[in-house]
């Protein structure tokens, strides 16, 4: 059996989505709770895998995750969903499960992806979990243009923490549209895949842009050559949500 699960969760208590041995998380906290479901069903149900579409990095919340479970279960998803609720913490729901089909990875699947970056205009006495505050005021228009240079296939060296040579950095990013409203900026970003870190980069260069300290020549030159300088504006974590996969 093969379920297609979607879920939701505030990465803030999290070392990211990845399991890891010394550190809690969520693809970890899915697992013990499937494996104690499970071992309650009396031998009737066997974990084989659990995987997500992405690794959100420590801090990063997710609006719409998708992983695959493989399984050995007669438990309809509906059955399923509601017993993984009953146990996870309140920081993790499970939104929907069904049953997909035998080739399906949630991460191999995908088409694309597509982040939102929450920026605050003001000090927020509730969401500073969920936003990053910038205090200066931030050019709208020029940061648009800025990330329109971002679109297309470009290689993404400078905006990647890891720099491993036998790990392309080429990108195909579609599109990186940037909205506001009254007390905050929302930047999507939509693309084939993600390095480590790279949205928060971008956005930070790209607040820097708003700022008015980067102009369309030092992008293309990021974009041109490696330079370590987007590693300095990595914006926080707090800010940055994986907000849908599309098949």
């Amino acid at each position: 059996m093969k379920y297609k699960i979607y879920l939701e969760y505030n990465g803030t208590n999290y070392a990211g989505w990845q399991q890891q041995k010394n550190a809690k998380t969520v693809q970890g906290t899915l697992i013990e709770t499937i494996k104690e479901i499970f071992k309650k069903s009396k031998g009737t149900s066997r974990f084989i895998d659990l995987q997500g579409s992405g690794r959100t990095d420590r801090g990063v919340h997710a609006i719409e995750q998708v992983a695959h479970l493989e399984c050995e279960t007669m438990l309809a998803p509906e059955i399923l969903k509601q017993k993984m609720n009953d146990i996870l913490p309140s920081d993790i729901n499970i939104l929907e499960i069904e049953k997909t089909y035998e080739r399906f990875h949630a991460r191999h699947s995908a088409e694309s992806r597509q982040y939102v970056y929450v920026i605050s205009k003001r000090r927020t006495a509730f969401e500073k979990r969920y936003v990053w505050w910038v205090k200066d005021k931030l050019d709208i228009q020029k940061m648009q243009k800025a990330g329109d240079m971002f679109t297309g296939m470009h290689n993404f060296k400078s905006f990647s923490e890891r720099t491993d040579e036998d790990k392309s950095t080429l990108v195909k990013v579609e599109s990186v549209i940037i909205t506001e409203d009254e007390n905050k900026i929302y930047i999507r970003i939509k693309s084939s895949h993600f390095l480590w870190k790279m949205v928060r980069r971008l956005v930070g260069v790209l607040v820097e842009v708003g700022r008015g300290n980067f102009n369309r020549k030092d992008i293309e030159h990021l974009l041109k050559e490696y330079s370590e300088e987007p590693a300095k504006y990595t914006a926080p974590p707090s800010g940055l949500f994986l907000e849908k996969i599309y098949y």
